[in-house]
């Protein structure tokens, strides 16, 4: 039998016929995640949250850190994978191991996420493309406006989209590419900051310095048990941001060949490598940095530090480099979500179910790909409104809505990891595995990749500025970070419809055979 055949076979004894063209090879599936992952994007556009909330500390040594955390959680989802290679992904375990209901829950918190990593992705695409296009034209920088950012968010949605309405084989090709322009235009990057600036941070800052530019969080200081366990914590985001959307690999399950054991070796590669990668790419920051006090005071992006240690020519390439990274990363999000929406709704999950279940000709769920790209411009509306935590003589534009959208992400995503990784740990040696399996390190894998994403998620809807408090003197609502708004509003109204309609039909995956 071929292999074509025995991934057919399998999903048909999960319950699905083929609709899907199935197409990817191993490399591709690896591709997407990696390519979601996106050093180029998570590197570079959450840079500032982490210099601003600890510092180099919490970018160099805190990288590492999380990183060997998201490994874990990895490895336990690649036995997942392995053993139900579905598009449904984390919603599908979940409901095999938990029943319908968790298996509910868990399917909106990963759209939710998926939704939100879209969003983010495509926001800061836009930002770092207008990074790109000021360093390069002073003309262009003059014109700064949040209205021009999102008009270009705007555009690069509808770019995204059209890409995912193509075919199934173009986006596996776009990921193939999507890796070696990872790869080269990280090595390129690294090159040039290493280099071309006349002066570098020395090794012992790069491992050592400590910043707090919170505006105001544990007294500004650092150290304390305040810095230590509120304001580093959050610099995290970093990390565990752009290490996230690797679930893809399971939502392109369904269309890739030799699914079982190739989509989840993909899985896990594309963490360990991400990881490597983005670490040496970060140092790479790290050393290029110039002035460090100059650094905070422009807020803590990247692009300052460029500023400073390159010609503004040098500067604009550099940027331009991960702004198209960031395009592809976009793109495969887009591809991701669509699966996740096309799998839920396939199960009559989604209002609208019919709708965004449909696949069109080229076996792409073009309505869903569509309904994705909405959603995530309807989330991000709230980055038109300015956000400036410094003086009117050194204005700070701090983009809180990015970070909270960001925040999304993680959360979404990470609570729906946790839920089929908690529901595999209780099954024991009742559970089935695959041909890719952890045998009994799931033991002690399990319980630590539980805690580290129940931690995550608490700080990640913590504010991230006094101002953010309700409680503050100082409160103001634009500071908000409104993950936890948006998230818990998004539960609420789910438990809400379950109570009152969902638990009346809803009986989790259905069987299209």
């Amino acid at each position: 039998m071929s292999n074509l055949q025995n991934d057919e076979k399998r999903l048909a004894e999960l319950g699905y016929k083929q609709e899907l063209e199935r197409s990817w090879s191993g490399f591709s599936n690896f591709a997407i995640s990696f390519s979601i992952i996106s050093i180029l994007a998570g590197c570079f556009t959450t840079f500032g949250q982490a210099w601003n909330n600890g510092g180099p500390v919490a970018i160099s040594l805190g990288w590492p850190l999380i990183s060997l955390f998201i490994l874990i959680i990895g490895f336990c989802m690649s036995e997942l994978v392995s053993a139900y290679p579905t598009s449904g992904g984390i919603y599908w375990w979940a409901s095999k191991m938990g029943g319908a209901k968790v298996g509910f829950y868990t399917g909106w918190l990963n759209l939710l996420g998926l939704f939100g990593c879209t969003a983010s992705v495509a926001y800061g695409c836009a930002t770092f493309f207008d990074l790109s296009f000021s360093s390069l034209s002073p003309s262009w920088a003059e014109g700064y406006s949040l209205q021009r950012v999102f008009i270009m968010f705007i555009v690069i949605l509808v770019i995204m989209a059209a890409l995912n309405i193509g075919s199934g084989h173009l986006m596996a090709t776009l990921n193939n590419i999507s890796v070696w322009w990872h790869v080269f235009g990280a090595a390129f990057i690294i090159g040039v900051l290493v280099i071309l600036p006349e002066n570098h941070m020395s090794v012992y800052d790069m491992f050592s310095m400590r910043v707090n530019n919170s505006a105001g969080l544990a007294g500004g200081e650092t150290s304390g048990t305040a810095f230590w366990f509120y304001v580093l914590p959050l610099g995290f985001l970093l990390t565990q941001y752009t290490i996230t959307g690797f679930d893809a690999c399971a939502h392109m399950s369904e269309e890739t060949k030799g699914a079982e054991h190739s989509a989840a070796r993909g899985l896990w590669q594309a963490i360990f490598y991400s990881a490597i990668g983005g670490w040496i790419l970060l140092l790479a920051f790290l050393y290029a940095v110039q002035d460090a006090e100059a650094v905070t005071a422009g807020g803590g992006g990247v692009a300052v530090i460029f500023a400073q240690a390159l010609s503004a020519k040098w500067a604009g390439v550099v940027l331009l480099i991960a702004s198209v990274g960031q395009l592809f990363c976009g793109t495969s999000a887009l591809t991701s979500a669509s699966r996740m929406m096309f799998a839920f709704s396939r199960d009559g999950a989604v209002p609208g179910s019919k709708l965004w279940s449909k696949v069109d000709k080229n076996k792409v769920p073009k309505n869903a790909v569509l309904a994705c790209s909405t959603v995530a411009l309807a989330i991000t509306l709230p980055a038109l409104v300015e956000v400036n935590i410094g003086s009117a003589d050194a204005p700070i534009v701090v983009p809180t809505a990015f970070y909270a959208v960001t925040s999304i992400t993680v959360i979404g995503l990470y609570l729906a990891f946790l839920v089929p990784i908690y529901q595999r740990y209780r099954m024991g040696d009742k559970f089935k595995p695959g041909s890719w399996t952890l045998g009994n390190k799931y033991k002690w894998m399990a319980p630590i990749a539980i805690a580290e994403i129940v931690i995550i998620c608490i700080y990640f809807i913590m504010p991230t500025t006094p101002m953010g408090w309700p409680t503050s003197d100082s409160f103001d609502i634009k500071f908000v970070n409104y993950a936890p708004v948006l998230v818990g509003g998004s539960m609420l109204l789910l438990w809400i419809w379950w109570h009152l309609s969902v638990k009346k039909w809803f009986t989790g995956p259905k069987s299209t055979i």
